[in-house]
């Protein structure tokens, strides 16, 4: 069995719940001793910057901003599509705790690095 999990999130403000519910599953996924990384893309870039997920709390959940700084702290992986950032015209010298600029690479790598990932898109 996989020790990996990767969580695909491609929402922000424009679909505060599926933008929020990403987040939850990958903080389950690290709690559960997962090695786990969310992919954002798309919209989903936002998230990936200082203040980008500030104004973004979907009712019956924790603010998206802290379920991102709790996943980050807590040694998840935040990989930020960079060609999707640079197209909305984001500054990325600004990423949140535990986030780094890369493109499709990155994610094949961490998907095929030790064989099958599980893997959930929001």
């Amino acid at each position: 069995m996989t020790n990996r999990f990767c969580v695909t999130a491609t929402h922000a403000s424009d679909d505060p719940d599926r933008a929020t519910v990403a987040w939850v599953i990958a903080n389950a996924a690290l709690a559960s001793g997962k090695d786990t990384m969310v992919f954002l893309s798309s919209e989903g870039v936002r998230v990936g910057f200082v203040g980008g997920a500030d104004a973004i709390h979907h009712e019956g959940f924790a603010a998206l901003c802290d379920l991102i700084e709790t996943f980050g702290s807590n040694g998840g992986r935040i990989l930020v599509c960079t060609p999707c950032a640079k197209s909305r015209g984001l500054d990325t010298s600004e990423l949140v705790t535990g986030a780094v600029l890369g493109g499709g690479a990155g994610l094949v790598e961490f998907l095929t690095a030790d064989g099958a990932v599980a893997s959930v898109s929001y």
